[in-house]
């Protein structure tokens, strides 16, 4: 079975040699963004400028916001310590997926905002990894005390339907309190939720247009030894 981890190049992309310019991307695209650039034609520019490849500006986007972005988000985040008998609603493959990654030793992007995220996808169809067990344990360990969970995946995804089986067996096994819904655009689904129930992601779309939301992933694996974290 495969796993999330670095990509052949990333140990060069993302070496100390390169630091510098990509927090220099950073802080340079979220400028660009508080003053209302298109993300794209901004990130092309900046990539431009400091010379960096796909991969690299993929990071750069992934960690960049806009500074009043940054402040509207944690104006609405939760601590995992206030869950207790809330509901929460899990943007399924964007929270697995980067648990998935760092457990495999893939590297991660602290953002602005203060959320972890990954370059890894999915592209249409999700495959299972080594790490999927332990990364759905460890979710519903944490999430034990809230009053339900549900998980929303895209059901265009290929085995979707599996991983939600999946789900539903460590669920009955382990006696955790959740229910995982295939639909056609989580990211819609999860910012039309009522505001009292909690939001577990790290998509920028989905934080800035959702009520409270937990910044789950970063809370399971800000103290994991050996985290290929990159912070700008």
């Amino acid at each position: 079975m495969r796993n999330r981890g670095p990509q052949p190049n990333d140990d060069k992309l993302f070496a100390e040699r390169h630091h510098a310019a990509l927090g220099a991307a950073t802080d340079d695209l979220s400028w660009l963004l508080e003053r209302a650039y298109g993300v794209d034609s901004a990130l092309q520019l900046v990539g431009n400028r400091y010379r960096l490849n796909k991969r690299q500006r993929q990071a750069v986007a992934r960690m960049a916001a806009a500074p009043a972005a940054v402040a509207n988000r944690w104006a609405r985040s939760l601590p995992l310590a206030d869950i207790p008998d809330r509901q929460v609603a899990i943007d399924g493959f964007n929270l697995l997926i980067l648990l998935e990654t760092a457990l495999s030793g893939g590297y991660l992007f602290c953002g602005k905002d203060g959320t972890y995220r990954d370059l890894s996808s999915v592209h249409g169809s999700y495959k299972r990894v080594r790490q999927t067990q332990e990364s759905i344990h460890r979710v519903g360990e944490a999430l034990r005390p809230a009053a339900a969970v549900t998980w929303y995946f895209d059901a265009p995804v290929s085995n979707s339907g599996r991983l939600k089986t999946i789900l539903r067996e460590i669920g009955e096994a382990r006696g955790y309190d959740w229910t995982v819904e295939l639909v056609h655009n989580p990211d819609r689904d999860l910012v039309a939720l009522p505001d009292e129930v909690v939001i577990v992601s790290s998509d920028s779309w989905v934080l800035d247009h959702c009520g409270a939301w937990c910044n789950l992933g970063r809370e399971l694996l800000e103290k994991e030894e050996n985290l290929q974290l990159f912070t700008c």
